[in-house]
């Protein structure tokens, strides 16, 4: 094998998202940096991807420069899923190297770093309080030919070495230079919440996921969420053939020119009330072993949904064969790519085909400093790729009227479909209108039709002379009346 290949060898972190982000993993003999603020999770991550390279078989060798002594650090991890208190001394090897750097300085701390190394055979190496080591520095020149030397040493022992430390204020230091890559880690309070960030700065020698992406610390450890709009691939296996649909509503198919195009994205718009999660409910009643169905929502507990199904019977029969799942996402605060991952977990799980999301706004929560087009064109992109047609409903303010403002400002290239949903007040009586306002891959009947919602489902009116009545008693004839659709 060539230095070259070997250089390329991929080391992965088993972290949870992290590899996707680094396309694969460290390369096999590098120097990395990971930086970050005291609290941001450094040696978390930094004892993470060591319990996950003991698993792969490889030795660790973890040495501490930092106040905390490694009892009372392996005591602080002692509840994180990753942790292996049984590894301890057989496959991770903790040892200080302040002692050795107080005494003899740098040359004192790398004596020590090539005598355990080769000891313990190790293939990593953590040196976790790098700031410190700089600290004992006579020069920058000095800590620089102290960082080539330990490049020169990993090289020997063919090991990867990661060097944890708090970020410098001048940019580039003298070591960040020469180092193979840099992972920087950050939190900030946004809107009341922690928003932690993961940015890789400096990586040599292959591809990764550029920006910055969200990160969480749980029992699992650090879980990273690769922002969706970097993750786009779905659209090449996209074939581009249109076909058509079933809705589980013969009428709107009619309106919508013979069904909803297959791998699009419907939007459902409406006031509260008005029948999007029942219109959602009946397109899922189409699913079939051959189309698995997914509702994908944020405001009713599963069996909520699961009482409100009764009303077609399609549908409780495929909830009770698995033929449709229903994912709910309690109303906590949730990443917005966390979101993205749940979902494109479970559509490629069950290779997904038909997916309700219930609805728009459970993302907009979720946003923060975040702009919803991009994220939602991607995520759009992806369930495209994936073979997925997707309805999902929108709340709008207005209750009862002709006009409403819909929440798709910027989002019109996004959705291929759209349907609004209405209430519409004549007399003392409250009636449902239902239009189609967009469908991009076809010609369909823009005219207004009434609708109910019953035990057998919901039922749209022949045509529109229901409507043109309704409009008519109001003072206007159907030929006059225009959907105004404002941007918010």
């Amino acid at each position: 094998m060539s230095n070259t290949s070997v250089y390329k060898e991929r080391v992965p972190s088993a972290v949870k998202g992290l590899d996707e982000v680094l396309q694969g993993g460290f390369i096999k003999g590098g120097l990395y940096i990971v930086e970050g603020a005291p609290g941001t999770g450094k040696t978390i991550l930094g004892n993470q991807i060591c319990f996950n390279q003991i698993r792969s078989g490889k030795t660790v060798l973890y040495v501490t420069l930092i106040a905390e002594t490694v009892a009372r650090m392996l005591l602080n991890l002692g509840d994180m899923n990753f942790f292996d208190e049984r590894a301890v001394g057989t496959g991770i090897f903790y040892i200080s190297g302040f002692t050795a750097l107080k005494n003899e300085g740098l040359t004192g701390l790398l004596h020590l770093l090539r005598h355990e190394v080769a000891a313990r055979h190790a293939s990593i190496v953590l040196l976790d309080g790098f700031a410190t080591a700089a600290e004992f520095a006579n020069s920058p020149k000095d800590l620089k030919m102290f960082v080539q030397q330990l490049q020169t040493q990993a090289d020997a022992a063919d090991s990867t070495v990661f060097l944890l430390t708090n970020p410098v204020e001048s940019r580039p230091s003298s070591e960040e230079t020469m180092v193979d890559g840099i992972i920087s880690l950050s939190s900030s309070l946004q809107r009341s919440t922690s928003l932690r960030e993961l940015h890789v700065r400096k990586f040599r020698g292959g591809s990764h996921l550029e920006g910055v992406h969200n990160y969480k610390i749980a029992d699992d450890g650090i879980i990273i969420f690769p922002r969706t709009e970097t993750l786009v691939r779905g659209s090449a296996t996209d074939d581009g053939d249109i076909q058509r649909i079933a809705s589980g509503i013969p009428r709107l198919d009619g309106m919508l020119g013979g069904g909803i195009p297959n791998r699009s994205m419907t939007m459902l718009v409406g006031p509260s009330g008005t029948g999007k999660t029942a219109v959602g409910l009946q397109f899922l009643s189409c699913a079939s072993k051959a189309e698995p169905g997914l509702f994908f929502g944020f405001y009713e507990t599963p069996a909520r949904i699961r009482s409100r199904a009764r009303m077609f019977p399609a549908l409780g029969r495929a909830l009770q064969g698995d033929t449709v799942e229903i994912l709910w996402q309690p109303p906590t605060e949730w990443l917005l790519d966390e979101l993205a991952d749940r979902l494109l977990l479970a559509v490629k799980r069950r290779r997904v085909r038909r997916l309700f999301i219930d609805g728009l706004a459970g993302f907009k929560k979720a946003l923060r400093d975040r702009e919803i087009e991009p994220f939602f064109a991607a995520l759009a992109e992806e369930l495209r790729g994936l073979g997925v047609t997707t309805i999902c409903s929108a709340e709008v303010v207005e209750i009862i009227g002709p006009t409403m403002t819909t929440p798709l400002a910027g989002m019109s290239d996004v959705t291929d479909n759209h349907i609004i949903l209405r209430f519409i007040e004549a007399g003392a009586i409250v009636h449902r209108l239902i239009s189609i306002l967009k469908v991009r891959d076809g010609s369909f009947d823009p005219g207004l039709r009434q609708f109910s919602i019953s035990a057998e489902g919901i039922q749209i009116a022949e045509d529109s002379h229901g409507a043109e009545l309704i409009l008519s008693s109001l003072g206007t004839r159907a030929r006059q009346v225009e959907l105004t659709v404002s941007q918010k």
